[in-house]
């Protein structure tokens, strides 16, 4: 087994009482099992979202790098935008909503 360190944790009532529950219910043997399984799925996580960044950065540079590309028009994005938000609305009567 790995080196254990103790330490102290303090946690809201409402989350102290999952976690005894979970242990008063036989799911876990011990709080710092709950406090374990917790820290793993936390750390999963935030693995999977450094993934999806760097995934999100490659494909940005992908698509920089396309030959071809142009440059967006912003304000006339934004002015179709405003089009079809407008006439969004008025095809469904609510003008200046």
């Amino acid at each position: 087994m790995p080196n254990i360190e103790k330490i102290s944790v303090a946690l809201p009532a409402d989350m102290l009482a999952l976690v005894r529950a979970a242990v008063g219910t036989g799911d876990y043997a011990s709080t710092s099992e709950v406090i374990r399984e917790a820290l793993r799925e936390w750390k999963d996580r935030r693995a999977t979202r450094a993934e999806a960044f760097a995934d999100i950065r490659r494909l940005w540079q992908e698509g920089l790098a396309t030959p071809g590309r142009r440059a967006l028009d912003t304000d006339k994005t934004k002015r179709e935008g405003r089009r079809r938000l407008v006439q969004t609305r008025a095809s469904r009567g609510q003008r200046g909503k």
